[in-house]
């Protein structure tokens, strides 16, 4: 009996020689965004495929609503908690109306981290900010001020009232909006991310604020409707559109004089830092903890704060100058 047990386990040692070291596993990670369609979300795809292609064992699933609701986010999260994913990296339209589902999501071991537009900590296990956000609040009005001398009338059209980034932005330009003497913010109002909402908003700040020399825009949907709303009222040079957009959308109207200039930082590089870091946590590699650096591939390192939150790079503005650079780029 003892001979045979010895030769059952000399042949299992040696199915497990001829059969050699078990193949990685493919690490399944979903881009989640605010919604389809929109270009931002595009680039940064493109980017977490960058990333895919690197790490070698990774799947991308580009996924999101069709429009900017925490409703249809939650939808999404819950079908990818049914998918067994390993990994979720979102932005999200609400900071704390995501937490139950993603919570739900890591209890089943999946990785939850947020990028671009943030979850409360308690829903992810870190968030990555595209810039600082005292330097994106500080960037969006300074580039109003930049070309208003004798300063004015400004307003501010953003995504959803409940967009965490935007909100965050709007809160740190409004506590440095006194360095900039003369300038005055009149009023905040909101597209939610729609193209002909952002542009009836941009209309409506123009005909109650008839002195308004500057909308401030800081998001992409936004920055071109406004754009173009300025373009087809005729005011192109009188008031000026800038804040945050894509140099692929906004070179036609910096052409037009509709914007004189506007920041942004690189999707692409945001989409593949969000990859690689939710990698790093999936696979063990990495552990995110205050004071903890996190690899991100070519992008460097990321460095976590009290809160779990760490900023990828500075933004960068685009002018008549430089945007024939980028505008084929994204």
């Amino acid at each position: 009996m003892k001979l045979w047990k010895s030769l059952l386990a000399a042949t299992a040692v040696a199915a497990v020689c001829i059969a050699g070291p078990a193949q990685a596993e493919t690490k399944r990670i979903a881009l989640v965004v605010k919604a389809l369609g929109i270009g931002f979300f595009e680039a940064a795809a493109k980017g977490a495929e960058e990333a895919a292609k690197e790490l070698g064992d990774v799947e991308i699933i580009y996924t999101g609503p069709t429009d900017t609701t925490a409703e249809g986010q939650i939808e999404v999260i819950n079908a990818l908690i049914a998918q067994k994913v390993d990994a979720i990296a979102i932005s999200a339209n609400d900071q704390d109306a995501l937490v139950p589902a993603l919570k739900k999501a890591m209890d089943r071991g999946i990785t939850v981290i947020s990028w671009d537009s943030g979850v409360a900590p308690e829903g992810r296990q870190l968030h990555l900010n595209p810039s600082s956000n005292p330097l994106i609040g500080n960037m969006i009005i300074k580039l109003a001020a930049d070309h208003l001398p004798d300063g004015g009338d400004v307003a501010v059209l953003s995504a959803s009232a409940t967009a965490t980034n935007q909100n965050t932005w709007i809160e740190e330009m409004n506590k440095v909006k006194d360095n900039y003497p003369g300038i005055n913010v009149v009023a905040t109002v909101y597209g939610d991310d729609l193209a002909d909402k952002s542009y009836r908003e941009a209309q409506g700040l123009m005909q109650t604020y008839p002195d308004l020399k500057a909308i401030i825009a800081p998001t992409s949907v936004g920055i071109v409707a406004a754009a173009q709303a300025v373009s087809d009222a005729e005011k192109a040079g009188q008031v000026n559109v800038t804040g945050l957009g894509l140099p692929s959308e906004m070179a036609g109207h910096i052409e037009s004089g509709a914007s004189k200039s506007f920041a942004i930082w690189n999707p692409i590089d945001l989409g593949y830092s969000a990859t690689v870091l939710a990698y790093n946590l999936a696979t063990g590699k990495a552990e995110a903890k205050p004071g903890a650096e996190i690899p991100m591939g070519r992008m460097g390192t990321l460095t976590l704060n009290d809160n779990n939150e760490g900023a990828m790079a500075d933004p960068f503005v685009y002018d008549s100058s430089n945007i024939n650079d980028f505008k084929d780029i994204f």
